[in-house]
């Protein structure tokens, strides 16, 4: 009995002493990690050893879960799901190059161009995921909602914070689906303050269906205000542009319905 009440009281210093230290996955992980290493005859630098890769395995995990709920990515996509076969306007070997992450740290910007349903989402999602893996800040918003977000932090005189606490914390900032819906004046000005913002400070990737000569139709059709955004945007810049049919509509070539769909969106959606 002495000796089970000392092995509890044991049990309870450690456990103190962790949560002091704020080492979570010890307490749980260090009876089972013991037997095994007695078992196998190991010595205590093998139990110690065991141990820390447990806790620093369970400390990356605590990150990376931080770092997506933070992103908010709408979904999780990999490069290896992407159908390169398919979508054989991609190019590959660009996407590849930066799946390596390394324009993050150089404060590059990508921009991923091509019509609808090619992909463009599907792969700035992936390197964004890509980049929490590797323990990166990311922050995923459409062009729609942080025009929104920008515009009441204006009305509200907490542009400066909005700008300070969500535009610029991540090191990567994917904004999604420029030019689907036209700015007005005011959008226009708040979108160039972010561009700006993070010009050479942070990386941003865009994607849009618009090729640049018709850009300043989506910024209030503002051709000095888009030249100044392009200029700072494209001076560190890596273009993707992406050709070929909608990625989503590739299983209705099989029943007929894609041709028609092309139809519409080439009258822009005009039935």
């Amino acid at each position: 009995i002495n000796t089970c009440r000392c092995n509890m009281l044991q049990s309870e210093r450690i456990n103190d002493a962790c949560e002091q230290l704020n080492l979570s996955a010890v307490p749980t992980s260090w009876p089972g990690i013991a037997q095994r290493v007695v078992e196998k005859e190991g010595s205590y630098a093998d139990f110690v050893e065991q141990l820390l890769a447990e806790e620093i395995a369970a400390k990356t995990q605590r990150k990376v879960t931080t770092l997506l709920r933070f992103a908010g990515l709408p979904a999780v996509k990999t490069l290896e799901e992407y159908d390169f076969n398919f979508a054989s306007g991609a190019p590959k070997a660009q996407l590849t190059e930066l799946a390596g992450l390394s324009f993050i740290e150089r404060c590059e910007n990508v921009v991923m161009l091509g019509p609808s349903g090619t992909g463009k989402t599907h792969l700035g999602i992936a390197l964004g995921y890509r980049a929490i893996m590797a323990g990166i800040k990311v922050r995923f918003v459409t062009a729609a909602d942080l025009m929104m977000q920008l515009c009441i932090a204006n009305k509200q005189g907490k542009l400066k914070d909005y700008l300070q606490r969500t535009v610029m914390t991540s090191k990567l900032l994917i904004i999604d689906e420029i030019g689907y819906l036209p700015f007005g004046r005011e959008e226009a000005n708040l979108f160039f303050n972010v561009i700006a913002k993070r010009y050479e400070r942070g990386s941003v990737l865009l994607t849009s269906n618009l090729p640049f000569s018709q850009w300043s139709t989506a910024f209030a059709n503002d051709a000095t205000l888009t030249a100044a955004m392009l200029d700072r945007l494209l001076h560190h810049c890596h273009v993707i542009q992406i050709r070929g049919d909608s990625y989503r509509l590739k299983d209705k070539k099989r029943i007929g319905i894609a041709p028609v769909m092309s139809e519409i969106l080439e009258r822009g959606g005009q039935i």
